[in-house]
């Protein structure tokens, strides 16, 4: 593999460089163009703004249809609601292998089909088919909108010095689901069948919907100031993009941060299956949610949240200046955007670990 490609998102590098001065002709309801670091777009129509979000089809037959079917709408459902607006309107296109068969497509889609329903999502219109020079996870594209009043939704830029900084379940979800779902064979060689089929379950938690739409109750740009949700480079990742975005620092207290006990288990086993450390903060976590909140809201949120069984703590606080610092006692240290996820090398370490006999 060229030494030059980057595996997943296009760094910023390329984004600022290539993507970004080039969007096509400027429009004044295009209120939040493409930015780097940012879920969504906003386009006002009237008096109604539009949120809308856009990505890949992710399907990994690997995790079982209904788990894949699941995380794809899930994977656009939370970007949108991090907007504290609820999606709503689904255009999907889908680019099908041609090793996909028939059955497989239904168990696929009526799965889809299902978890919209939950989500109070209509399916519009889109385009299916099957092509040569189609492989899995990617299997085409979607655009999901949601529909509010105008200039009702939170972005990543209305963070203002004094606002706390709170975050939902924890670092490394989507990692350590991701792993525990694929590889159980690791976690049964250290700490047996019942923690490993156990531990699967942390897929499920690879969400942010509901975390976001429950602290939307809080008021809108008054309780509720951005939320993002930990996707690629992880817990640190997303308080680089909040920062940046507002232009805050934001202190981030040690003794405040937690991980879930599975988690910590998982990435301790494949950390050691690997010899790869993981920083469960750099970790891909598509389900925790970063959010700044109204100091006056700091009970009533973490409250909320626990009623829907969502673990949350306040981590930090956002101030004057730029930056995220990490404070421990009287030492601050400057946590800038991590140059890499430790998710993906300890997942390819793995597979070819795996396929190569070590864990038989």
């Amino acid at each position: 593999m060229n030494a030059n490609y980057v595996i997943g998102k296009v760094n910023r590098k390329t984004f600022e460089e290539v993507i970004y001065p080039n969007l096509g002709i400027k429009d004044k309801n295009v209120k939040i163009g493409p930015q780097f670091g940012v879920d969504f777009g906003v386009l006002n129509v009237g008096d109604k703004d539009l949120i809308i979000e856009v990505d890949p089809v992710y399907i990994v037959p690997e995790y079982g249809w209904e788990k894949s079917s699941w995380f794809a709408v899930h994977i656009l459902a939370s970007d949108v609601a991090v907007s504290g607006v609820p999606p709503k309107y689904l255009f999907i296109d889908l680019n099908l292998p041609m090793k996909m068969t028939d059955e497989e497509f239904k168990e696929m889609w009526l799965n889809i089909h299902k978890e919209c329903l939950k989500l109070g999502i209509s399916i519009v219109s889109g385009h299916t088919g099957r092509y040569e020079g189609v492989d899995y996870p990617m299997i085409g594209g979607a655009t999901l909108i949601g529909v509010t009043n105008k200039d009702n939704y939170v972005s990543p830029n209305m963070v203002e010095p004094g606002d706390l900084i709170l975050m939902t379940k924890g670092p490394a979800i989507e990692t350590a689901g991701i792993l525990s779902s694929l590889f159980p064979q690791v976690l049964e060689k250290d700490y047996g069948k019942e923690f490993a089929s156990k531990a699967q379950n942390i897929f499920w938690l690879q969400s942010v919907v509901e975390d976001a739409l429950t602290l939307s109750s809080l008021g809108l740009r008054k309780g509720v100031k951005a939320m993002h949700d930990a996707t690629e480079y992880g817990v640190w990742g997303a308080l680089n993009d909040i920062a940046e975005a507002s232009k805050v620092k934001i202190e981030v207290y040690k003794e405040k941060l937690f991980i879930r006990d599975d988690v910590s288990k998982v990435l301790k086993s494949f950390s050691s299956f690997t010899k790869i450390n993981i920083d469960p903060y750099a970790s891909i976590s598509e389900g925790t949610l970063i959010a700044a909140i109204s100091k006056d809201k700091e009970k009533e949120a973490i409250k909320i949240l626990n009623e829907k069984g969502i673990e949350a703590r306040i981590i930090g606080e956002a101030k004057e200046g730029n930056g995220v610092y990490l404070i421990d006692k009287d030492k601050e240290t400057k946590i800038n955007q991590p140059e890499k996820d430790d998710f993906w090398p300890v997942f390819f370490r793995t597979l070819d670990l795996i396929k190569g006999g070590k864990n038989e």
